[in-house]
Parts: C-alpha cells; sequence; structure tokens
C-alpha cells in the first residue's frame, strides 16, 4: 500500500470533524467564477436529499490566484432555496485546502479520498468546479446508488453537444467498451460517486504519481471500477454545460493524458479483457428527459492543416506505428484533405485500426510512448474533421447512433487485437517487420 500524508491542516480538521458519512469533493485552480454556484448545487442537494447524515464539502485547490478559495467558503444557499423539511437539517461542513504533489486533477482527488477515509465515510462524491448545470439532484442521483442500493461506482450519464467530449466519443468510449464488455457511456465525465470500498482501493494503488495524476484520472477510476469487478452503475444528470473547448484547440496534454492512461491499463488487465466478449450498459438510474445544449464552435480547417503536415512530417512514426494497409490509406487521405471539408471522411474501420495500430505500438516501445502519444493527436484532429462533417446536419439521436456504429466496430476487431497483442500471426504479416526496422526512431 502507498502512504500518503494529510497535510497538517487537512489533518487537524479531520480531528476536529471526527468523522462523516458523506464527503463530496471539489478539484479546483482558478475556477472563481463557477465555483460558488456548485458548491451553492452541493449545500442544496445536501440539504434536501441527506439532511440526517453528517457531510464535508472538500475543495482541493491547485493554487489559484484569483479568489477561489474564498468563493468556496463564502458561498451561501438562502432557506428559502432549499425544500423544507419535517426533521432537522445537519449542515454540512465546509473546507479549502491546497493539494501537494503532481499538479492536476488526480492530485486534488488523493487528498479529498484520504480525507473521506480519515473520515470514515460512507460514500463520496466529486464534481467538477467549472459546471454552469449543476443542480441539486445531482448530489442525489451520484450518491443515492451507493448508499442505498449496493453500488461502489456511478458514473455520470449526460446529454452534451454533439461537439463537446469529442476524446470521449472517438476514442475512450468505444475503446473501453470493448475491452471490458462494459457500456460507461462517459467514462471521463468529471462527476462521480463511489463507496469506502472502491475509495480505498485506489488509495492502495501506486499510480499516483503517474498520469493517473493529470487528466488521466477520471478514466483510471473507471477501468479500476470496472475491470476489478466493482459494482457499476450510471445516473442521468441533464445536460451537461461546463466551459467546453474546441476540440480543433491543443488539446494534445489531455489526450496524451487520458489515452496513455487507456493503454497503461490496457497492458495491466490484459488478461482479463482477453476473454471478456461483446458488452452490455451499466444500469441507468435517473429519469431520462431532453434538454437544450449550447453549441460548441469548431475549426474544421485547422485541424485539416494539422493532418495534412502530420502526413508528412510524422510519415517515418507513422510507419513504425501502422500496419502497412492502415498506414497506406491514412497516406491517401491525408491527399484527399486538400479538397472539400464537407467531403472529407476517415471512415469508422480506418480510425479504429489506427487507434488499435497506436494501442500495440504503446505497448511494444516503451521508451517512445509520448512521441507515439504526441503523434496520435494529428490523426484524432483528422477523425474530428471527419466526424464534425459527417454529423452537421443530423439530430442527436441520430447523432448516438453513429457513436453506437463506431463502439460496434471496435468490438469487431477486438478478437484481431487479441492475436496480435499474443503475438500470433495476423493477415498482415508485414506489420512486425516494418516496426522491428524503424524501432530506432521511436527511442531515440
Amino acid at each position: 500500500m502507498t502512504s500518503f500524508a494529510l497535510s497538517e491542516d487537512a489533518r487537524r480538521a479531520a480531528e476536529t470533524i471526527r468523522g462523516a458519512d458523506i464527503v463530496i469533493g471539489i478539484p479546483s485552480y482558478n475556477n472563481a467564477r463557477t465555483i460558488g454556484h456548485v458548491v451553492r448545487a452541493v449545500s442544496a442537494g445536501l440539504a434536501k436529499y441527506f439532511s440526517q447524515m453528517r457531510a464535508v464539502v472538500i475543495n482541493s485547490d491547485g493554487g489559484s490566484t484569483d479568489q477561489t478559495r474564498d468563493a468556496v467558503l463564502s458561498a451561501r444557499v438562502e432557506d428559502n432555496h432549499v425544500m423544507l423539511l419535517e426533521t432537522p437539517m445537519m449542515p454540512a461542513q465546509r473546507l479549502s485546502f491546497p493539494y501537494h504533489g503532481v499538479p492536476g486533477k488526480g492530485s486534488a482527488f488523493r487528498l479529498v479520498f484520504a480525507m473521506a477515509k480519515e473520515l470514515d465515510a460512507k460514500a463520496c462524491a466529486v464534481v467538477d468546479s467549472d459546471l454552469r448545470s449543476i443542480t441539486p439532484e445531482w448530489i442525489d442521483l451520484l450518491l443515492r446508488p451507493v448508499l442505498f442500493a449496493g453500488f461502489d461506482f456511478v458514473a455520470p450519464y449526460y446529454q452534451r453537444h454533439k461537439y463537446d467530449g469529442t476524446i470521449t466519443n472517438s476514442i475512450v468510449y468505444p475503446l473501453t467498451r470493448m475491452l471490458y464488455g462494459v457500456s460507461v457511456r462517459q467514462p471521463i465525465g468529471g462527476e462521480f460517486g463511489i463507496s469506502a470500498r472502491l475509495l480505498r482501493r485506489y488509495l492502495e494503488r501506486r499510480d499516483w504519481e503517474t498520469d493517473v495524476a493529470r487528466f488521466g484520472i477520471d478514466i483510471w477510476m473507471t477501468t479500476v471500477a470496472i475491470a476489478e469487478g466493482y459494482r457499476v452503475c450510471q445516473s442521468f444528470l441533464g445536460a451537461k454545460l461546463h466551459d467546453a473547448k474546441d476540440p480543433g484547440a491543443d488539446l494534445s496534454a489531455m489526450l496524451e493524458q487520458v489515452v496513455g492512461s487507456v493503454f497503461i491499463l490496457m497492458q495491466e488487465y490484459a488478461p482479463l479483457w482477453q476473454e471478456r466478449h461483446g458488452s452490455k450498459p451499466a444500469e441507468l438510474f435517473g429519469f431520462r428527459f431532453d434538454v437544450g445544449l449550447e453549441p460548441v464552435p469548431v475549426n474544421v480547417e485547422r485541424m485539416l492543416q494539422a493532418f495534412r503536415r502530420a502526413c508528412t512530417d510524422l510519415r517515418e512514426i507513422w510507419q513504425t506505428v501502422l500496419s502497412p494497409h492502415t498506414l497506406s490509406a491514412i497516406r491517401r487521405l491525408g491527399e484527399s484533405a486538400d479538397g472539400n471539408r464537407g467531403t472529407f471522411r476517415l471512415a469508422d474501420e480506418l480510425w479504429a485500426e489506427a487507434v488499435l495500430d497506436f494501442a500495440l505500438a504503446y505497448r511494444a516501445h516503451p521508451l517512445g510512448r509520448g512521441l507515439i502519444l504526441r503523434s496520435l493527436t494529428p490523426l484524432y484532429l483528422a477523425r474530428v474533421a471527419s466526424f464534425v462533417g459527417e454529423t452537421e446536419p443530423l439530430v442527436a439521436a441520430e447523432v448516438e447512433e453513429k457513436i453506437e456504429g463506431l463502439c460496434q466496430t471496435f468490438e469487431a476487431l477486438k478478437p484481431a487485437l487479441a492475436r496480435r497483442w499474443r503475438g500470433e500471426p495476423s493477415e498482415d504479416a508485414g506489420a512486425a517487420a516494418d516496426a522491428e526496422k524503424n524501432t530506432a526512431n521511436l527511442e531515440v
């Protein structure tokens, strides 16, 4: 078991409070504009749904300089904004601490989890600090399955604009579903409910100093819960409105850390996922309804420019990573990227094959992993550009059908992936020879 020492302030606070039934964690970094609303929604949810339980709200801050921590401690919920209850309420205590260690969301969660364990909490939930659509009901939907239905992990299920969450839709959701056989629609959603026993398992793990401490934390939590047999469900939260970014903007660090975490865990749990076939949806709580969503701006031309440059600049790296037939198709696609952006298409099967090639190359070349992941970014941008062109006229339900089709494509390729993972001959026998020849390109 790894050791993690609470700061002196956190330790004293835990000793003073002595115990809690529920801990809510809110990681932050310069979120003064939005975090007050999040804290008020959390406090109202605790008062409305868990008034007889001892609750602590913990802001784990990464060194904000914009009064974020003051906003947390000063946020107030007026009495008439909370449903009146017949029984006395136990107001939640509110704390704010700076976290230490590797900068990132994972380190913030580690502090929250350690405090929850110290307080012997029965359940813990975490929510993002930039949410504008959070309501008191979210707290009930994240915690009730843990406290009263025996679940260990509650993932969010919400509606997002079709161009929001493109890393989830194009890579993380279909790949995680294919590998572990459980369909969790938002595996890196940001809002989760966690049981005490799963929380202790997280703290036992030895990978807190890796990309898990940064953007990799959400997929790490989801994967460990699914792969290790904890009871997993989803709760429908409605819309997720937050500070969304253009998917063509510089998301390379996030992509590298999230996908790198998926690939690392893929190696750890290889014996397990090779034995799983097909997929089934995780149980879903909450009432599903349609909601209005804010549009997400996209710059398709910038994505295609990055892809065109990469077809020249990354030629040698892609020769190592991609199988010959996939590389040939990608090169032809690069030549067509100069045409009408509305007709540019990176087909589901080609994209899925490329992602699985990257997973295999990541495993085969440990010294070149950073370079491998960075070289995935322009291909990802090409996929997003293609997705935008395909879905521009489609409504939400039709877009979801498209994503479902991509998931099924990944699942159809799983037997071939398993054979290649075990080193068995594949139809593309030239891939291994090419990879061996170009290994030096990655490991310099």
